[in-house]
């Protein structure tokens, strides 16, 4: 008997967790440096008149506010800690932006600047900011300016422009109803190419090099850099000095000359223009302040700069016992303003507790990256951090991973040493093969360090690189030698010869 195919329609009851209006508000003000945080406070202050500044029974508590916390302060509050794992268990859920940049990509800081006023970073918004500052000194027409525009919206990160005429000729018409010629554009282009600094809007590495070289002054040898990089631009990018130095009749003295000249051309304008402009517009305000004792005592507290002391208004609970204490006499309007003192007072005790329980993530946080990184915190070298990804931090607090990651985020902490962003104290390890555990970050300064006292005119491969690393005790292999020296920006070898 031939068995037949049946359409059934099933119900079924799933339970979806979704993160509360309180929760999301803790994630937000978690991420948030000291500096955003301040003007998040000072806007909410506006926002919501049953929030104060102040002290009663329900403002931030003194020792928290001064940042002076002992962990066994936090411990005894049972409630908070429940409060912090419902807090982790939602954060787990929201997915994919958990990652935590790599540690390696930020080096570390000078160490003469310890003192935070001195340390600044880049806005990438000041770098297409300066660009429509120079434009707008410019004699355009509103079509050239259009043109203009969109240009300076259309470079890379690094100043260049990657993008072909004709496409940027399409989106023009399409997107902003501008009919331009290629002709056109590329006149536009040519105006741009004298902003500063120079190189910028070149379409090519090779033009941005060309670019930067028109602008010196005349001289015998301007014309043999602008033979480099154009009829000599194949040998130069195989960095083939001997081919170069033949074709123009150079004498070694001559040759060193040209190559430490040209060395001084600037590949990616834009990043170094966001990096100038950032040094003049933004401070980095460090959430942490490490001090580290002469007897290697290593302790810290939290910078909660100018945020004050919260408090839910008294005239707001008093109007809203006053209302409760009325109920049988209530009308609409009354009902009305009992729910808005309610709202405003819920929303302003919701808002201190998150602030509150961001200081009390960020201490314990804190707290284990100084205790696994306790050796580097005592003596500076860099080459004393541990292995530590997010999880070993985790383990340690008892918050979530992603809990970690958001307190890392743009956040900074200001040592005797130093001030370095949170993520420069992670790293990955590498397992020998004799089963020893060691951090990347310290093979790369002891592979670097071997790169930079090799002989430049015999300059070590990367198997002779393995063997030296493991003659210093850091058996390497060969291929991951290859891979931490291209995550260092180091050439291959016939590109280090000089």
């Amino acid at each position: 008997m031939a068995q037949g195919l049946y359409q059934t329609q099933e119900q079924k009851q799933q339970q979806l967790q979704r993160l509360s209006q309180q929760q999301m508000l803790q994630v937000r003000l978690l991420e948030m440096p000291i500096a955003e945080l301040e003007d998040a406070v000072s806007a909410e202050l506006n926002d919501n008149p049953a929030l104060e500044t102040g002290r009663d029974d329900d403002s931030i508590p003194d020792d928290a506010a001064d940042s002076g916390e002992s962990e066994e302060d936090y411990e005894r509050d049972e409630e908070r800690d429940e409060r912090a794992d419902e807090l982790d268990s939602a954060l787990e859920r929201m997915g994919s932006d958990d990652e935590m940049p790599s540690a390696e990509s930020y080096g570390s800081n000078n160490k003469d600047n310890a003192d935070y006023e001195e340390i600044v970073y880049g806005d990438t918004t000041s770098f297409i900011d300066k660009l429509n500052e120079q434009m707008n000194t410019c004699e355009l027409t509103d079509k050239q300016h259009s043109i203009m525009e969109y240009l300076i919206g259309s470079l890379d990160d690094d100043g260049l422009l990657r993008k072909d005429l004709g496409t940027i000729s399409d989106e023009l018409a399409i997107y902003h109803n501008v009919d331009a010629s290629e002709k056109e554009i590329e006149d536009a282009l040519k105006i741009l190419q004298t902003f500063d600094p120079a190189g910028i809007g070149a379409r090519s590495l090779q033009e941005c090099l060309q670019l930067q070289i028109q602008r010196k002054k005349d001289s015998k040898l301007k014309d043999l850099m602008l033979k480099v990089v154009g009829e000599l631009y194949d040998e130069f990018i195989k960095n083939h000095w001997d081919k170069i130095r033949t074709q123009l009749g150079l004498n070694e003295l001559q040759t060193k000359v040209l190559q430490d000249e040209i060395r001084k051309l600037n590949p990616k304008p834009g990043a170094s223009m966001g990096e100038t402009m950032g040094r003049n517009t933004q401070q980095i305000t460090p959430d942490f302040i490490v001090d580290t004792a002469d007897d290697g005592t290593v302790t810290f507290t939290l910078n909660n700069g100018n945020i004050p002391q919260l408090h839910v208004s008294p005239a707001f609970t008093e109007m809203l016992s006053a209302y409760k204490d009325n109920k049988k006499g209530m009308n609409r309007q009354t009902k009305e303003a009992l729910l808005y003192a309610k709202e405003k007072i819920d929303k302003a005790q919701g808002y201190i507790e998150a602030i509150r329980q961001r200081r009390h993530t960020l201490y314990v946080t804190m707290k284990a990256i100084i205790d696994i990184q306790k050796k580097f915190f005592q003596d500076g070298d860099e080459a004393d951090l541990k292995p530590m990804i997010l999880k070993d931090v985790a383990d340690r607090t008892g918050l979530d991973i992603s809990t970690i990651s958001r307190v890392s985020n743009i956040k900074y902490a200001q040592t005797k040493w130093g001030t370095f962003p949170l993520r420069f104290f992670f790293s990955d390890s590498y397992t020998t093969n004799n089963g020893e555990e060691l951090s990347t970050r310290k093979i790369k300064l002891a592979l670097k360090d071997i790169i930079d006292k090799e002989d430049k005119t015999r300059p070590l491969s990367d198997e002779a690189l393995a063997k030296a690393m493991a003659d210093k005790g850091y058996p390497i292999a060969r291929r991951t030698i290859a891979k931490y020296r291209e995550q260092m920006d180091i050439p291959v070898a016939r590109m280090r010869k000089q």
